[in-house]
C-alpha cells in the first residue's frame, strides 16, 4: 500500500485542526475507536459476548440494555415481563454490573458507552461505585453515557419523567462529570435515533444541537463555565447509504458546532469548538430481505464516516434486521470496520474529500440549511417547548411517513426489498433462552434478600431529599447503589417526587 501524505490540501485552504474543523478536529489522521453495541439476556451472557469482542479486536463496545431497565423497571416488575433480556442486557443492580464486567479490566477499554438517558445518573453512579470498589481511579478509563433523555420524548419513548425534571436530571450528571471526571463523556448529543425516526439530515443535526443548547443552558444557569461542560460532549450520528451528502453533514455539524461555540457561548478552550462524533450504521437501512446485501451497506456507511474522519464507530451486523447478532454477525461487523481502517488507507489523511466540488457544495448548503433550522426552533421557544407543545414529533412523523412512502412507490430504491426481490434465503437467528428472564427474575429477588435492607431505606431517603431539594442527586444515587438499591427502587422513589410523564398522541 502507498504511504500517503496526512493532507494534500493546498496553500491558503483550510486546514484539519484548524476553526471550523470542517475537515477535522486533529491535524494528525488516526483510526476511530472501533466499538461494537452488543448486549442481550442476563449479564452473564453478555459478559461473554464483550469478552468475544474484546479478544476480537474492539477498543470499545456500547452496552445494550433490554427495555425494563432503559424505563427504570426492575425485571421481576409485572410491567417488564415479555422484554426482559430481549432487545439488550438486563441490569437490575451494582450486582448485576459487577457480573457484566467481571474478567474486563476497565482500564483497558477506551470506551464504554451506553444507551442510558433517562436512567443516565443511575448508569453514571453503577460505575463510579464499580470502579472504587475495584480500586480504579474513575478517570482511568472511559465512559460514554449518552444521556440525551429529550430525544426520548420524540424518537424512542423512555422517558420516565416530565420534561423539565427529566432535563436536571440530565444535567446533574453532565455537572458531576464535568466536575470529577472530566474524561468521562456526560452527554452524547443524539440525532440518530431522530435519524431513524424520520429527520433527514438537517433535522437530524438541527434538532441535536436544539437539545444540546438545552442542556448547555441548564449547566450555565447553574454555574458552570461552558468551557468545563463542552469538552465532555460528544455528538451520535447516523450514517445512511446516502454516501455524499452523509459525508457532507459531518463536515457541516463540525462546522456550525464550532460557530455555536464561539458565537453564541463564547467558548474559549479550543475542545469546546471541536465537535467530536460517535457514527452509527443507519438500522433502517438493514433488510430482512437478502440479509446479506446488509453487509454491502454497512461497509459503503462506514467509508463515507471514515472518510471525514470520526472519533468512534459502531458497523450494524447483517442479521440485526431479525433479531439480536449472532457471534459471526457481529465479529464481521467489526472485522468490516477493520478492513476499511487499515486496508483502505483512508485513516492516513484527514479529510480526503475536501476540495471536491460536489461535497463542498453539499456542505455548504447543509450548513445553512441547519442554521435556518435552528432560528426556527429558538424562534418557537427552544427544545424544550419543542418536545412539550409535540413540534419535534410532528416533524418526524412527517419525515417518517414520507421516507415509507418513497420505498412504497419505488421511488427510493432499495435493493432486494422493492427491486430485484427473490425468495427468501434461510438464515440463522439468534435465540434468546426465554428461561433467562426467570432466572434474572429470581437473581434481583435474592439480591433484595441478602442485603441490608435499612442501609438501602436511608440511602433511598437521602435520595429523595437530595431531589426535592433541587441538589444534584449523583452522589445520593451512588450511595444508593453502593448499597444494592435497584434501579427501580430509585427511580420510583424519584417518581414520587417527579411524577411521571403521560404520553399523548401525535399527528
Amino acid at each position: 500500500m502507498e504511504r500517503l501524505k496526512s493532507d494534500y490540501a493546498p496553500q491558503g485552504a483550510e486546514r484539519p485542526g484548524e476553526y471550523p474543523y470542517t475537515r477535522g478536529v486533529s491535524s494528525e489522521p488516526a483510526p476511530w475507536i472501533m466499538g461494537q453495541y452488543a448486549g442481550f439476556g442476563t449479564p452473564r451472557e453478555s459478559n461473554q459476548r464483550f469478552r468475544q469482542l474484546l479478544d476480537a479486536g474492539v477498543t470499545g463496545f456500547s452496552v445494550a440494555l433490554d427495555l425494563p431497565t432503559q424505563m427504570g423497571l426492575d425485571s421481576d416488575d409485572p410491567l417488564a415481563a415479555g422484554e426482559v433480556g430481549r432487545v439488550g442486557v438486563a441490569i437490575d443492580s451494582l450486582a448485576d454490573i459487577e457480573i457484566l464486567m467481571d474478567g474486563i479490566p476497565l482500564e483497558r477499554i477506551s470506551q464504554v458507552r451506553t444507551t442510558a438517558n433517562s436512567i443516565g445518573y443511575i448508569w453514571a453512579a453503577l460505575f463510579i461505585a464499580l470502579a472504587e470498589k475495584r480500586g480504579v481511579d474513575p478517570g482511568e478509563f472511559g465512559m460514554f453515557i449518552q444521556n440525551d433523555v429529550l430525544k426520548e420524548f420524540v424518537a424512542r419513548g423512555t422517558q420516565i419523567f416530565p420534561p423539565t425534571p427529566s432535563l436536571r436530571l440530565s444535567v446533574d450528571v453532565i455537572e458531576h462529570i464535568s466536575r470529577h471526571v472530566p474524561r468521562w463523556v456526560s452527554l452524547a448529543m443524539s440525532g440518530y435515533h431522530l435519524r431513524e425516526s424520520g429527520a433527514d439530515a438537517v433535522q437530524e443535526v438541527a434538532f441535536t444541537f436544539a437539545n444540546a443548547r438545552a442542556y448547555l443552558d441548564e449547566a450555565v444557569r447553574r454555574g458552570l463555565d461552558v468551557d468545563q461542560v463542552a469538552p465532555t460532549l460528544f455528538t451520535f450520528l447516523a450514517i445512511t447509504t446516502d454516501f455524499l451528502p452523509e459525508a457532507a453533514k459531518f463536515r457541516a455539524a463540525r462546522r456550525v458546532w464550532a460557530r455555536l461555540m464561539r458565537e453564541t457561548y463564547a467558548a474559549r478552550d479550543p475542545r469546546s469548538e471541536q465537535l467530536r462524533i460517535f457514527a452509527f450504521t443507519a438500522g433502517s437501512t438493514l433488510t430482512a430481505q437478502q440479509p446479506l446485501n446488509n453487509v454491502v451497506r454497512a461497509t459503503v456507511e462506514a467509508m463515507a464516516a471514515g472518510l471525514v474522519g470520526v472519533q468512534t464507530m459502531h458497523v450494524s451486523a447483517y442479521d440485526e434486521a431479525v433479531g439480536v447478532p449472532t457471534e459471526a454477525a457481529a465479529t464481521l461487523a467489526l472485522r468490516t470496520q477493520q478492513v476499511v481502517a487499515f486496508e483502505t488507507g483512508i485513516t492516513q489523511t484527514c479529510d480526503p474529500l475536501a476540495g471536491s466540488y460536489a461535497v463542498e457544495a453539499l456542505t455548504d448548503d447543509l450548513e445553512q440549511r441547519i442554521w435556518t433550522a435552528l432560528r426556527e426552533i429558538e424562534e418557537r421557544g427552544g427544545a424544550l417547548t419543542c418536545v412539550e407543545d409535540g413540534w419535534f414529533a410532528r416533524r418526524l412523523s412527517d419525515g417518517a411517513y414520507r421516507l415509507q412512502r418513497e420505498v412504497e412507490t419505488g421511488e427510493r430504491v432499495v435493493v432486494g426489498l422493492n427491486r430485484w426481490p427473490a425468495d427468501a434465503e434461510p438464515l440463522e437467528v439468534f435465540a434468546i433462552d426465554p428461561a433467562l428472564e426467570a432466572e434474572q427474575a429470581r437473581s434481583v429477588r435474592r439480591l433484595r434478600e441478602g442485603r441490608d435492607a435499612a442501609a438501602v431505606e436511608r440511602c433511598l431517603r437521602d435520595l429523595s431529599d437530595a431531589a426535592r431539594a433541587s441538589e444534584n442527586v449523583v452522589h445520593a444515587c451512588v450511595a444508593a447503589v453502593k448499597a444494592y438499591a435497584t434501579i427501580g427502587e430509585i427511580v420510583q422513589r424519584l417518581r414520587l417526587v417527579h411524577g411521571a410523564w403521560e404520553s399523548t398522541a401525535t399527528y
